[in-house]
Parts: structure tokens; sequence; C-alpha cells
């Protein structure tokens, strides 16, 4: 039951194999649709149907979007970050609830601290996703083994399902961690990585956004084994210095190491308004100005982020906030822009407000190919 696995987790032990020490071993985990198979957990009766975690669609009139989906909505080729009205249009039958974003970081929370419980080095890098350093392990096998003791009382535990990938770089590890979704576990050895890579379109590599796609779809590269074929001066020309770090990678050199991060958690910003407002115009303007400095902070600090919060305090002193977790970490004023402005039109009810704030929070360091890429 949810209420029980918020009790501190048992570590397990496993058995450490020694195999080729100098191999680092990295574990990406990532729970499986996590908001809307939450829902399902504390709403049994959803299970099987398509469900919709975001804004209100109105009858496909509705302005917000997808946060996330089940995965039987999927199959109706709705996606996370999909406005909620195409999602309606594809689905009108799917079962569509607000997000609960406090509960789900309570349900997060407990999650993370059963990963931590193994002893490795930990990362956390959003809600729903972290790293392990098991390299102690000395072992894939013993890493496998591990994994599978971390899917099992996740489920046992909380009811949920993970997927897992383990590699030698964290790069690697993410991609894998998405090979065999749901409930999948894929491990990628020293020596197979480029084999592995190869065939998978190059989308599925972290950092390369819709714009460096269809860039490089221009130049006929599709896969990411025709990505390291590619001539690296012909990728320079389009990418400049991020094409070393990527073409690198497309020939199975994954050199992304993990370390944790305990710097920034959060980066805010909040104004008081001299005159209770309800100028449309003006709200938008500030929340913007804020957003501006919040993202400048961000690329400041050479960091990304991933959750999105707007903040509003009406006349009466009630205060009301709203999230968004974004489908990949960004530094781009874009998506953060448009985020907070989208959650402001879902929120804001029409009376004068004395306050508008803005909060990025799911920061982490991000990856030299993320920062050269990410567009």
């Amino acid at each position: 039951m949810m209420c029980d696995a918020c009790s501190p987790p048992e570590p397990s032990v496993l058995p450490v194999v020694q195999d080729k020490p100098s191999d680092p071993i990295i574990l990406h985990v990532d729970m499986d649709s996590f908001y809307a198979s939450v829902e399902v957990q504390r709403h049994p009766e959803l299970l099987g149907k398509p469900l919709v975690v975001g804004a209100d669609p109105k009858g496909g009139q509705g302005r917000g979007v997808a946060c996330t989906c089940s995965y039987e909505a999927r199959a109706f080729g709705i996606r996370s970050a999909m406005p909620v009205s195409q999602a309606y249009v594809l689905c009108p039958h799917a079962v569509f609830l607000p997000p609960d974003f406090e509960y789900y970081s309570q349900i997060s929370g407990s999650i993370m601290d059963l990963f931590r419980s193994f002893g490795f080095r930990f990362l956390q890098v959003s809600i729903d996703e972290a790293y392990l350093d098991c390299t102690p392990l000395g072992s894939f096998k013993a890493a496998e083994l591990l994994a599978r003791q971390m899917q099992e009382q996740v489920r046992d535990r909380f009811g949920l399902g993970c997927s897992i990938g383990i590699a030698s770089g964290k790069t690697v590890a993410k991609i894998a961690s998405d090979y065999h979704k749901p409930g999948g576990l894929t491990v990628v050895k020293p020596g197979t990585v480029r084999a592995f890579l190869a065939p998978l379109p190059v989308k599925k590599i972290p950092g390369i956004g819709k714009k460096a796609e269809a860039l490089l779809l221009e130049l006929g590269i599709r896969t990411t084994g025709e990505l390291a074929a590619t001539d690296i001066q012909v990728l320079q020309g389009r990418f400049g210095r991020g094409a070393v770090s990527l073409h690198a990678l497309a020939r199975g050199l994954d050199t992304a190491e993990l370390e944790e991060y305990d710097g920034i958690k959060s980066l805010s910003r909040e104004t008081t308004f001299a005159t209770d407002t309800d100028d449309t115009t003006l709200l938008a303007s500030s929340l913007d100005t804020l957003a501006k400095a919040v993202q400048k902070n961000l690329n400041d600090d050479h960091l990304l982020c991933r959750t999105v919060t707007v903040k509003i305090r009406y006349q009466g002193f009630e205060t009301r906030t709203r999230s968004r977790t974004l489908p990949h970490s960004t530094g781009d004023a874009g998506p953060l822009h448009a985020s907070s402005r989208a959650l402001l039109r879902e929120m804001y009810d029409g009376r004068k407000v004395r306050l508008i704030g803005i909060r990025l929070s799911s920061i982490e360091k991000p990856d030299r190919c993320q920062m050269t890429l990410g567009v």
C-alpha cells in the first residue's frame, strides 16, 4: 500500500563479483509513466484505461497540456507535453485527471530514499529519474542483480514499475533505460556500446532536440550508426564544438560520469505589485521579466532545470501555485517562458493579483552534449 511505502527502507546486500574494476558501472532508473502510474495505484478502477494527467480538456477546447499519460493512452498517439485539446481529439473517452504534484513529490521522495539505501553514489535528476554509481560491485552481472532487486522492491513497496539501464557511462545508461519500456532492464557492457547505439534513431541521444534532429536529417543522418560514420568536420560545420562529444558518443565513447550535485536545488523570483491588478498584459509581462531573470541565473551557473512553478497571490493573501514538468531538462528561454505563460493562463481566475512569482526546480548539471545540442 502507498501509505506503508513511506516507512524507512531496508537496504539490500548484494555479492561483489570482481571482473574489470577499471570499468565504471552506471545505473539509470526511470519510473514508468510516473504520474499516471501513481494515479492508477491510488485509483485501481483506472487500471487498463487510457489515462491523461494534465489540464482539463474542456471537451477539446482546453488550453493546457498533458503532463503524462498511461501506456494505454499512448496507444492512441497521446504523448507528454501534447496540447490537451489534441489529446482529447485522439482519445475523447480517455480519463483526464488534474495533476497532484504534492502527492507525486511525496511518493517520489520515498522511492528515492529506497534507491539511496543501497549505499552507492547517487544522483537524482528529476522527480522520476536517478543514477547510481555501482562500480564498487565490480561486475555488470552484480549490477544486473541489483537492478532486479530495485525493480522488485519498487513493485512490492509502491505498486509501481520502473525501467533500468546499465552501462559504463551516464548517457548510454539513460538511453538503455528507455530501450524496453515499461519494466525493462537493459545492460550494455563495454565493447558493445557502438553496436547497441548504431540502429537507434539519433533523437534517442539525450540533448538532441527537434531542431538538432532536423539538421541531422538534412545531412541524411537518421541513425546513430550513420552519425558515427559521418566526417567530424561536416558535423562541426553544423554544430560547432558540440559535434565532438556527439560524434564520440555515436562511436561508443561515453565519458559522462556521475557527479553528485549538492548545489542549487531551485531558483525563484517574485514581485509584489504596488496596487493589486487584474491587468492580464501586466501579469504576463511581469512573469516574463521574472522568467528571464531566473533563466539568466540558470545559464550563469551552467545548469538545467526540468520543473517550472508559477505562484499567484490574490487579494486577501490567498496563494495558488501550479507546476509543470518538462519532457527534457533545459536552460533555454523558449520552453521556460512558454511553460510559465501556459501555467498563468491555466490558473488565473480573473481576480486582482497582489503578487506573482516563478520557481525553477529539478536542477541538474548538464552533460556536455546537452549544453551544446539541447535545441
